[in-house]
């Protein structure tokens, strides 16, 4: 069964910096990503980066979130810097092959003002 470990969230101050990480087991995934979900709003697309290296980012964290991934770990990073209070959310690492899709348990952030 495909587990997705994420690791790396906390609690930071306004215009700190956080790494997130997912671990992936099983085969390599098409594309990988992060998405994050703030108490009371839908779940939504942080960023996305594909087997290739080719990546997407949302307009609400483009300049300041990296996403990158290690196909030899099988593991997706988002790198985050510059961040907000409305970048508080639990956020979810995603990987996707061309019939399923995976989901890990969440990691929270918690970003004070």
């Amino acid at each position: 069964q495909v587990r997705l470990v994420e690791s790396g969230g906390g609690l930071v101050q306004a215009g700190g910096s956080l790494r997130l990480s997912c671990a992936a087991s099983g085969s390599l995934f098409n594309i990988m990503g992060w998405y994050r979900q703030a108490s009371g709003k839908q779940r939504e697309l942080v960023a996305t980066v594909s087997v290739g290296g080719s990546t997407n980012t949302a307009d609400s964290v483009k300049g300041r979130f990296t996403i990158s991934r290690d196909n030899a770990k099988n593991t997706v990073y988002l790198q985050m810097n510059s961040l907000k209070p409305e970048d508080t959310a639990v956020y979810y690492c995603n990987a996707k092959t061309a019939d399923s899709s995976y989901w890990g348990q969440g990691t929270q952030v918690t970003v004070s003002s």
